[in-house]
């Protein structure tokens, strides 16, 4: 479904990513780890189309990447991507609207009413349905992001594409969306693409586990290299010194391994 052949991305001259080579099956739940400014997030905005790849390409079903967001693939942010003057169930519906090739986005009769049911759908189906008349500011955030996972899906699209999207979230509401996710990706048949801070999130959620580093570092001229995929790792029990290892680069607090994965 996607294949990267030896991407570069470089802003002047910094290097932020090289020689990327993967592919990527439909429905996977593939995880980005790595330490912050490792171009995690530049990969995701390769594949959401927001960002240009210096060198190389990006394939999509053999084609290059649309160079704009486009509806086959959704994103949510840490930032809860929401608008604050609008109810929950009209920022789906308006989520729904963008969709259309028109200046407004407004949608009338029947396409009104079929979104508005579609919208609601949705937000039973990630735990809102309580809560379609609330605005933004009266939200958890958990709640928000449920909201933005709605917004997301309600376009179908085929990728979904999470930027830290737990990141800001208690440990107990984490758990919760970690859930609905896995619960998502199943039944939407999604494939996935998450960026996260933390090593145990990435094993426990994903079917695959990238770790992003840097493999030629110079003192004197530190942005001349780019990071690149040091692992690429199908989720399962780790021998504990590979874990320890790939710990230690991201930064991350002293684990166990997990042994258990969601797939």
């Amino acid at each position: 479904m996607i294949e990267a052949k030896n991407i570069w991305k470089s802003y002047g001259d910094a290097v932020i990513l090289e020689g990327i080579n993967i592919t990527v099956q439909e429905g996977e739940f593939v995880t980005l780890v790595g330490t912050s400014g490792c171009g995690k997030s530049t990969f995701l905005k390769m594949l959401l189309g927001t960002e240009s790849i210096s060198k190389g390409s990006l394939l999509l079903d053999g084609k290059p990447i649309p160079s704009e967001p486009g509806a086959d693939r959704g994103i949510v942010f840490q930032q809860y991507s929401v608008f604050p003057h609008m109810t929950v169930l009209d920022n789906v519906i308006a989520a729904k609207g963008f969709l259309k090739r028109s200046l407004t986005g407004y949608l009338f009769g029947k396409e009104a009413k079929a979104a508005r049911a579609e919208a609601t759908t949705m937000l039973e189906e990630v735990g809102l349905s309580h809560a379609l008349k609330r605005y933004p500011h009266e939200l958890s955030g958990g709640m928000k992001q449920r909201l933005a996972i709605a917004q997301a899906l309600i376009a179908k699209p085929r990728i979904l594409l999470l930027d830290e999207p737990f990141g800001a979230l208690d440990p107990g509401i984490r758990a919760d969306m970690h859930k609905l996710v896995l619960k998502l990706w199943r039944e939407y048949k999604l494939t996935v693409f998450m960026v996260t801070h933390d090593l145990k999130e990435g094993f426990y959620l994903g079917t695959r586990l990238w770790v992003f580093d840097k493999l030629r570092i110079d003192e004197q001229a530190p942005n001349a290299y780019g990071a690149t995929i040091t692992y690429d790792l199908s989720v399962g029990e780790m021998a504990s010194d590979l874990y320890q290892e790939i710990n230690d680069k991201v930064g991350q607090d002293e684990q166990e391994p997990p042994t258990e994965t969601s797939a």
